[in-house]
C-alpha cells in the first residue's frame, strides 16, 4: 500500500515537471528517493528505471550521471548502482577528540589498540616536545571505529615532561576509553589550542588493511600539535582517515 502511494506521488511530481528535460525530472525524483530513504542501498537496474519512467536508457543514464557527479551514487562494475554512504563530517573550529566529536553526534565508537607503550620517539616528535637526547614518550596507536566501521588510524604521542601522569596511560585499557576524557577529567589537564596540518596521502598496505579499503586509496593525513596554556606541547598526533568516509568542515569568520 505504501509503495503504491509513493509511486502515485512520484508520478504527480513528474507530471508537474513536464516542462523540464526528462533526465532532469528523473534526476530530481531519484534524488528525493535517496534523501527520504526510499533507496538506501542499491538502485533498481537501468532497465527497470526505463520501464518505470517510460524513457530511453540514454535518458536514465544522464539522470544517474548527475547523481554520480554529486557523489550521491556510485557504480560498481558487475554489481549495479549503489547509494554512496554519507561521509562523517568534523568541524575544525573546536578542539575535541575523536570520541567526543562522535558521541556528541550520536555515534558509537571503539578502538583497536595497536600500541600502548613508552618509546624513543621519531625526530619530529622530539623537536615538537623539545625533548633531551634519549628522552622517551608515550605512544598510543589505535584504529578508530565509528559505528563499527574503521574510520582512522591514530598515532598519539604524549609528553611526560609536561605532565608525568600521562605515563599512566600505558596501564589503561584504551579500547573503549576516550583519551581526552582521561586527560581532562582524571588528570585535570587543560588544552589551550592546537595547530593542525592536513594533506592528502595514499594509504600504505598496512593502513589499507586496518581500514578495510584498497591499498593506494587516498586518505586524509593529519598532524596535530596540542598545547597547554603555558605553550608546552603535550600531544603530537599523526592520523590517517579514510577519504571515502570522512570530510572536514572549516568555519571562518570575517576579520
Amino acid at each position: 500500500m505504501n509503495n503504491k502511494i509513493q509511486t502515485n506521488n512520484d508520478i504527480e511530481k513528474l507530471e508537474k515537471r513536464r516542462d523540464l528535460p526528462a533526465y532532469i525530472a528523473i534526476y530530481r525524483t531519484l534524488k528525493e528517493r535517496i534523501e527520504d530513504g526510499t533507496y538506501s542501498k542499491k538502485l533498481p537496474t537501468e532497465k527497470e528505471l526505463c520501464k518505470e519512467f517510460e524513457v530511453s536508457r540514454l535518458t536514465i543514464r544522464r539522470a544517474l550521471d548527475e547523481l554520480k557527479r554529486e557523489r550521491l551514487l556510485v557504480a560498481r562494475k558487475g554489481k549495479g548502482t549503489f547509494v554512496e554512504e554519507r561521509k562523517r563530517e568534523e568541524q575544525l573550529s573546536t578542539l575535541a577528540g575523536f570520541t567526543e566529536e562522535a558521541v556528541s553526534e550520536g555515534h558509537k565508537t571503539k578502538s583497536l589498540v595497536l600500541k600502548n607503550e613508552i618509546i624513543f620517539p621519531p625526530p619530529e616528535v622530539m623537536d615538537a616536545f623539545k625533548l633531551p637526547h634519549k628522552g622517551m614518550v608515550v605512544l598510543l596507536e589505535r584504529v578508530r571505529f565509528l559505528d563499527d566501521q574503521p574510520m582512522a588510524i591514530e598515532k598519539c604521542y604524549l609528553n611526560p615532561l609536561v605532565d608525568i601522569r600521562v605515563l599512566n596511560i600505558i596501564k589503561m585499557d584504551m579500547s573503549n576509553e576516550s583519551l581526552y576524557r582521561v586527560l581532562k577529567e582524571e588528570f585535570g589537564i587543560r588544552f589551550d589550542h592546537a595547530v593542525e596540518i592536513i594533506e592528502i596521502a595514499k594509504l600504505t598496505e598496512s593502513e589499507a588493511k586496518h581500514l578495510e579499503t584498497d591499498e593506494g586509496a587516498y586518505g586524509i593525513l593529519r598532524h596535530r600539535h596540542t598545547y597547554t596554556a603555558d605553550g608546552s606541547c603535550l600531544e603530537y598526533v599523526e592520523s590517517i582517515y579514510r577519504g571515502d568516509k570522512y570530510k572536514l568542515k572549516v568555519v571562518r569568520k570575517s576579520l
